[in-house]
């Protein structure tokens, strides 16, 4: 393994901290503002549409420097934004800072992907992506129940301060093993967009909002709803978050092993099984080991997308891979956006702390039936006019 795929999978742990870790948050940082927790979980939403919106106009930002160079000032913009939550006076200031790291979280994982690609030989690309993503779904094992026991003890803004403290550690990873690789000769920005022609290219990162956007809406809520559901206790919270964190490292490596053999048929199992699992947990959420075994799934399943659809979206972006493969990392956080939102609401609606879970199924079957549409296509592929 390239020392260069270690660089960027610390970046990864770094990030991935700070986007899950506010998950099991949610009720201390609704209490310290003295807001509801669906209005908490709009940190939640905030950062998903600053990841949105921030890849590709980070991407396109960085353009005229070498990707090692971007890489480094995105993880700096990241430790800014979680040194700003750490000290804000007030939920909109917290907000701002959820935001401002957020910017540097879709651009970091697109650039970053085409960067991994680009370190092995074409038959390995979907394995290279998983072992950067590695470092993401670790951050859930390690990082974000850390940073949640920290949070619950010592007050969340330590924890806001423990994760800019691994920005900084990734930030050194990347200035040390990640290569200056040189600026691809002749790609500009209308090369770029030219990926966005191609329905394949859309229909992946639709599944991506639709796919991941289940996985969400199940977990942003999984604080409220292990505790006052299914009668776990405040501080185990924590180990749910581990077994969420070692489902995303199984499917994530599972996914990676064998997008590089049956892209899509890994597809079909793992939109299939998720949809599943979260129509499940509507009712096994209410018995404490089927709920943990239901968190364990959904993160295995959930990850298990991720390296065949940013795979899929590299094969198919025609030799301009970079602002599409951010963009479709925005996509990710743009599903995740739409469940916290969807959550939120039906929560609110009265519907309780489950409901959530049929919202999760709901997208997760949508994007297994734009996986079948994609596949139908593929023989004959359309161009967007």
């Amino acid at each position: 393994m390239p020392l260069a795929l270690l660089a960027l999978a610390i970046g990864a742990f770094g990030i991935g901290t700070t986007e899950f870790v506010i998950m099991g948050l949610l009720p201390e940082v609704a209490g310290d503002f003295g807001v509801s927790v669906p209005t908490a979980g709009y940190l939640v939403t905030g950062y998903a549409l600053g990841v949105m919106f921030g890849a590709p106009l980070m991407t396109v930002l960085g353009t005229k420097i070498t990707r090692k160079r971007m890489l480094m000032l995105l993880m700096g913009l990241f430790v800014v934004g979680n040194l700003l939550s750490a000290v804000a006076p007030t939920f909109g200031v917290m907000m701002v800072g959820r935001v401002v790291a957020s910017l540097a979280h879709g651009a970091f994982f697109g650039i970053g992907s085409v960067v991994a690609a680009e370190l092995v030989a074409p038959e390995k690309k979907a394995g290279a992506i998983a072992t950067m993503f590695t470092g993401l779904t670790v951050a859930n094992v390690v990082g974000v129940p850390l940073g949640t026991f920290v949070g619950q003890n010592a007050g969340w803004r330590i924890t806001f301060l423990f994760v800019a403290a691994l920005g900084v550690i990734g930030l050194a990873g990347i200035a040390r093993l990640v290569p200056d690789l040189p600026k691809p000769a002749g790609v500009r920005l209308r090369h770029e967009l030219s990926a966005f022609k191609n329905v394949q290219v859309l229909l992946a990162m639709a599944m991506t909002v639709l796919g991941f956007g289940g996985v969400f809406a199940a977990i942003t809520y999984i604080a409220p709803m292990m505790t006052h559901v299914t009668g776990y206790a405040d501080s185990s919270v924590t180990w749910l978050l581990v077994l969420f964190g070692l489902g995303m490292v199984a499917g994530n490596l599972i996914g990676g092993r064998f997008a590089d053999r049956a892209l899509m048929p890994m597809l079909y199992t793992a939109l299939g099984g998720l949809a599943l699992v979260l129509a499940l947990f509507t009712v096994g959420a209410h018995d404490k080991a089927a709920a943990a075994a239901a968190v364990f799934l959904i993160g295995a399943l959930g990850f298990a997308t991720v390296p065949p659809l940013q795979k899929r979206v590299l094969d198919h972006a025609h030799g301009a891979p970079t602002l599409a493969s951010a963009v479709n990392i925005g996509a990710f956080n743009a599903g995740n956006a739409l469940a916290a939102w969807l959550g939120g609401l039906v929560i609110s609606g009265g519907l309780g702390y489950t409901s959530p879970n049929w919202v999760g199924a709901l997208l997760a079957a949508s994007a297994l039936a734009l996986a079948f549409l994609s596949s139908s296509l593929e023989k004959r592929p359309i161009a967007v006019p």
